[in-house]
């Protein structure tokens, strides 16, 4: 059973690709049908309007070619020069996508701004309306494709270009929309409408740019991953704690992680690597993730030690909120104090201001001692 479970791991990122590279065919496959339905059409009708939509579609088999490329770079396995593969390339390809979309709602807003000040009869021939009704039904279908394998294999860049999809049925409506009004009431409303759609269109552009440049930069775990991942570490009794949790991000399928172990001192070595052993073994089979571990003794039959560390934890407690500690060594033969402060982000004092303060509270409140103080700005865990 557990066997067939980890072929089955091991297929996940393969059917990815696969799921991914049919999602980029069948795009560039639909949009070039429009692209050439709509040209063939407009040359022959001598339709300007159909002419912009085929070149309109024209742009969105390059956001296709993008979605394609991506996929087959990011499922290129580990070389000497990406030791972490190269799945990351999969938010390149989705941030051209989202650059894609972002123009095209400048331009759309522009064209719209234009049309408010010098506001323009919307005039559909039938054959326009036939080719715009089979727009719709494509690119709402082409939107939907991307939007279920999107989620099958949580892919942002796919659920980009399926906003990209659904960008392009919301700009075809409101132009039967404006012509519809117009032609009951004779109000020219195509420019608000388009207006409004435009900036609808910016912002899921911009929203997109921002989360695809935040993954790229190296965003935050979710909150689930970190608990998911505190619950696996929480399980296991042979240790006292933990901190000092690092969660990097090289693709939608390439997780690592690194992590400070507290262990009893007097614990052997070869059952302290055992353990942390262990630990490693269930992140990598149980959450995808390579984890590494580093192990860190803790006196806990020493008296004096943890009478330090609770005066510590009551300076820490008088001087801010959210301030925490780890890492207590006593050192030198009893004459230093080391150990890292936890800053939360946005904290009243800066570290310089941070470290004069907490001198002079150990000095006056639990001794002269020598002082190697780390401050740690790491805001997975408090």
């Amino acid at each position: 059973m557990a066997k067939k479970q980890e072929e089955k791991k091991k297929q996940i990122p393969q059917q990815r690709t696969k799921k991914g590279v049919l999602a980029g065919i069948l795009g560039l496959v639909t949009n070039l049908i429009l692209f050439v339905s709509k040209l063939m059409i407009g040359l022959f009708s001598g339709s300007v309007s159909i002419m912009a939509d085929a070149v309109n579609s024209l742009s969105d088999t390059a956001s296709s070619i993008l979605t394609l490329i991506g996929f087959k770079i990011a499922a290129k396995p580990a070389d000497q020069e990406h030791p972490y593969g190269h799945e990351r390339f999969e938010y390149i390809s989705g941030l051209f996508v989202s650059i894609i979309i972002t123009y095209v709602g400048f331009q759309f807003l522009e064209s719209s701004a234009e049309k408010i000040i010098h506001p323009e009869n919307v005039s559909l021939t039938p054959i326009v309306f036939f080719v715009l009704i089979i727009s719709i039904f494509l690119k709402f279908a082409q939107g939907k494709m991307y939007q279920v394998i999107a989620q099958s294999i949580d892919s942002e860049t796919l659920r980009a270009t399926a906003t990209d999809s659904y960008n392009d049925v919301f700009t075809t409506l409101a132009v039967l929309l404006s012509a519809a009004i117009e032609w009951v009431t004779g109000w020219r409303i195509d420019g608000y409408i388009g207006f409004v759609l435009a900036l609808y269109i910016l912002y899921s552009g911009l929203t997109m740019l921002r989360n695809f440049v935040y993954e790229l930069l190296g965003s935050r775990p979710t909150p689930a991953e970190i608990e998911e991942m505190e619950e696996h570490l929480n399980a296991c009794d042979d240790i006292l704690g933990y901190h000092d949790l690092l969660v990097h991000n090289y693709g939608p399928n390439k997780r690592f992680a690194s992590v400070h172990i507290e262990v009893d001192e007097s614990m052997n070595l070869n059952v302290a690597h055992k353990i942390i052993d262990l630990i490693e073994k269930d992140f990598k089979k149980s959450l995808d993730v390579e984890l590494v571990c580093h192990l860190d003794p803790m006196p806990v039959d020493n008296e004096k030690y943890y009478n330090i560390l609770r005066q510590l934890k009551q300076i820490l407690l008088e001087t801010g909120t959210g301030l925490n500690i780890h890492d207590f060594r006593v050192i030198h033969q009893g004459k230093t104090l080391q150990f890292d402060v936890v800053v939360p982000e946005k904290f009243q004092f800066d570290d310089t201001e941070l470290e004069r303060i907490l001198r002079s509270q150990i000095e006056e409140k639990i001794g002269d001692y020598q002082l190697e103080i780390t401050f740690d700005h790491n805001y997975l865990l408090y």
